[in-house]
């Protein structure tokens, strides 16, 4: 039998990781094993109910009711996936390696080997791909281990804090020195976790985009007066908890208003619950998928761009 962490399983199946973890924690489906370091294993099995899951509720079926169905076939109703025969069982390469380090680093809590870890990522690429392939993976393996227990508040803080700060300062050297746009970009009013906000300007850097960061919690006002004292193309809120629908269908209208001609977009795991209010509104949803949204996103900044133009407010 074949098993495959977590990240094989999403490339299998086409389900993100943030969301295989939501489907185990809220409706165990499926169930992985766990190797001594907590982390997951899923068998063929596991891939074929995630596979039969994805289905049900791209066909229209709530997660629920898909998962209390597929709980209740007999065991031999699963057929087992057919994974690629390219794809290992678990993964090797120098990313993964490193991420899978700072996991156990923090695990054991062992600063010194935490901040080594960490500082050994520097040399391994791109800033985009330290951030997309190390750094982010670990972060949400470690708040995935400290939601189930596996580790403590002291450890998921540590780590936070030595990530966080090597995102700051990847972000700082990532900045393009000749940029001719920028983007300001910001946590919604009540959202705290900011971390992911780095991996996104560091995205927007790749693309040619100076980085205005705003950090958590940022109210419609503060944006308000960013888009009026420093005029960025473009305005990036971040959301991974949704609110209430009468407090976000607010946020939503609030933060329109504030960009004013400024393009905008909403991502995070968070942003697909408002979609249709972001999208009324004229923004951008991209829920995690930022690189897919990039034509987009491109196409909105270079017609908010013509009609702020000088020689389009006389024409």
């Amino acid at each position: 039998m074949s098993l495959y962490r977590i990240r094989t399983v999403s490339e299998l199946t086409g389900v993100s990781s943030a969301t295989l973890r939501a489907w185990e924690r809220r409706y165990g489906v499926p169930a992985p094993s766990r190797t001594p370091s907590a982390y997951r294993l899923y068998s063929d099995e596991d891939v074929a109910l995630i596979l039969k899951m994805r289905d049900l509720v791209k066909a229209g079926m709530a997660p629920a009711e898909s998962a209390r169905l597929l709980l209740s076939e007999p065991a031999n109703v699963v057929a087992p996936a057919v994974p690629s025969p390219g794809l290992a069982t678990l993964d090797t390469d120098p990313f993964t390696a490193a991420s899978d380090r700072i996991v156990e680093a923090t695990r054991r809590f062992d600063p010194d080997a935490l901040e080594e870890e960490v500082s050994k990522t520097l040399t391994l690429g791109p800033a985009v791909a330290i951030f997309e392939r190390t750094i982010g993976p670990a972060l949400r393996e470690i708040g995935d281990l400290w939601h189930a227990g596996a580790i403590t508040v002291a450890q998921e803080h540590l780590a936070s804090n030595v990530l966080g700060g090597t995102l700051i300062h990847l972000l700082r050297l990532a900045q393009p020195a000749d940029a001719t746009r920028r983007i300001a970009l910001a946590c919604f009013a009540d959202e705290d976790h900011v971390l992911g906000l780095y991996g996104v300007g560091l995205r927007f850097a790749s693309w040619g985009f100076r980085t205005l960061m705003l950090g958590a919690r940022t109210p419609p006002p503060a944006i308000s007066r960013v888009v009026d004292s420093l005029a960025p193309d473009l305005v990036g809120l971040s959301v991974t908890i949704a609110p209430p629908p009468p407090r976000a269908r607010e946020l939503v209208d609030a933060y329109a208003d504030a960009c004013r001609g400024a393009a905008w977009l909403v991502g995070g795991d968070g942003s697909e619950a408002m979609r249709p209010w972001i999208e009324d509104r004229g923004g951008i949803c991209v829920g995690r998928d930022l690189a897919a949204a990039r034509q987009t996103i491109e196409r909105v900044v270079a017609a908010q761009k013509r009609k702020r133009s000088p020689r389009a407010s006389k024409e």
